[in-house]
């Protein structure tokens, strides 16, 4: 009897010390989520997997989130233009009829991998997000071997898209920016994780915001195109 009762005694420090290491690696878990779905998210968009794009966008909120945000876009635009050039005034009352094709194109995969790399919507008639590497070339699509994520990552920032796009030119409009962009990602509250894009000091600004759903589930839900 004695010797049971040393024995259990001698097991609760162990047991203590299992759930201390259990709540220690389940907080670095949950203080990481965000990180993990970002990098999760990213390389399936880039290789266009629909089924897990899926898992990781809250694709009904990211839809109203564009459409805000692409609306105060061009608002800003317009009054930027006041009395100055009409014709660049009229592009602008264009791009606001098209809010809602443009937004269509950017709820997508496709999408979701342009605002991943730097590539945010700017508000253009007719503006859609760069296609897959293998659909802008289909003679790699038929090559002996496929582009893994990190190559269609590298291959979709090859092409300039630094300046303002002339409308109607919808390659020039869709081009890459020639280097990655300056990312920095962190939480901004206690459900809420941004990831902001910067392609150089100057340059505007944009992020990608994730919410948080249950402890460890994170989803992209909005877009903030006015830092």
């Amino acid at each position: 009897m004695a010797a049971s009762t040393r024995t259990t005694r001698g097991a609760r420090p162990l047991i203590v010390t299992l759930i201390v290491i259990a709540a220690i690696a389940g907080l670095g878990l949950a203080y990481a989520s965000p990180y993990i779905a970002l990098n999760n998210l990213k390389r399936a968009a880039d290789a266009r997997d629909a089924q897990t794009v899926n898992q990781y966008v809250d694709f009904p909120a990211l839809r109203e989130s564009l459409k805000q945000q692409v609306t105060g876009l061009l608002t800003r635009r317009l009054d930027s233009h006041g009395s100055g050039n009409p014709l660049a005034a009229i592009g602008a009352m264009i791009g606001v009829a098209l809010i809602g094709p443009l937004v269509d194109a950017y709820a997508t995969p496709d999408g979701v991998a342009a605002l991943l790399n730097g590539m945010p919507p700017r508000g253009e008639p007719g503006e859609r997000p760069p296609a897959p590497p293998a659909a802008q070339n289909p003679a790699a699509a038929n090559g002996p071997a496929s582009a893994t994520p990190g190559a269609s990552h590298s291959t979709d920032q090859s092409a300039d898209n630094s300046g303002s796009p002339a409308v109607g030119s919808n390659a020039s409009r869709n081009a890459a920016p020639p280097q990655p962009p300056q990312t920095t990602a962190g939480y901004r509250g206690l459900n809420e994780f941004a990831v902001t894009y910067q392609h150089g000091a100057g340059d505007a600004r944009y992020s990608a915001i994730f919410m948080r759903e249950g402890l460890f589930t994170w989803k992209l839900a909005a877009v903030n195109l006015n830092e």
